[in-house]
């Protein structure tokens, strides 16, 4: 069975990759889709049930009106988040049979391949920033804010924002302002916006920089896969160093 799904995985991967194209990046070049984000609306404002048990807190703030891109954002600012010398992280998709290209079509990010419907949880503990409860992507148009279908921005209190799209589900109480804990189940993995029909989660690592809207700042910076690599082992590799490096040198542009 093992070996059908391992099959099956290698076969979506291949007609994901032949419509993405390629970039170059750490280890041997591979390709992958290329994405973006959110759309709208916004869930009750009491936290979902989270993943390994980890205590629910109220939202930090009010959710604003929506963004142009639909995306629904906190008033909260990065400050709103407690920063903490040391949080915990944790793989961002809890199944075993996910696969990840340390490469990416157009800009640093990952994808996160494996089955629809797999847990897509919370990273570290922080404050949900943006989401997308609709799928809003019409193919054949430029690159937008759309591109993620549904999908999960995350500030840690790390002060570093994670972000998860083409999701099939946002859980009911996240929304922007909700406080989580790391591990925590943030959505549903899937295939929205641009995923060219393969199951997968699109994985960015970024600054908050203007916290909502700067989608290309969003959807990824920094090559996420040396951390996901430590994460899934248990470990505790952070991105926080790579993250302010990149924005000082290019100052939040994307």
């Amino acid at each position: 069975m093992r070996f059908l799904r391992t099959l099956s995985g290698l076969t979506l991967t291949a007609a994901c990759l032949a419509g993405c194209g390629g970039a170059a990046g750490a280890g041997s070049p591979a390709a992958t889709p290329h994405f973006v984000e959110p759309a709208s609306a916004a869930a009750p404002a009491t936290a979902s049930t989270p993943a390994a048990g980890a205590p629910v807190e109220s939202p930090a703030t009010t959710a604003s009106p929506a963004t142009e891109s639909g995306a629904t954002a906190t008033s909260a600012s990065p400050s709103a988040a407690p920063k903490a010398e040391k949080v915990k992280y944790v793989f961002p998709v809890d199944a075993s049979n996910v696969d990840f290209h340390t490469t990416h079509s157009k800009y640093p990010a990952t994808d996160l391949f494996v089955d629809c419907g797999e847990r897509f949880v919370a990273t570290t503990s922080g404050v949900v920033l943006e989401i997308s409860l609709s799928d809003k992507y019409v193919k054949g148009r430029p690159d937008g804010p759309n591109n993620g279908g549904l999908s999960v921005s995350l500030l840690g209190d790390d002060g570093v924002r994670y972000y998860g799209s083409h999701l099939s589900k946002v859980q009911s109480g996240i929304e922007a302002g909700v406080r989580v804990e790391a591990g925590q189940l943030l959505g549903r993995t899937g295939k929205t916006g641009n995923a060219n029909n393969v199951c997968h989660v699109h994985y960015g690592i970024s600054p908050p920089c203007a916290e909502t809207g700067d989608w290309k700042v969003r959807r990824g910076v920094i090559w996420p896969a040396p951390f996901l690599k430590s994460w899934r082992k248990g470990g505790q590799k952070s991105p926080v160093a790579t993250v302010e490096a990149w924005e000082k040198k290019n100052g939040c542009k994307a």
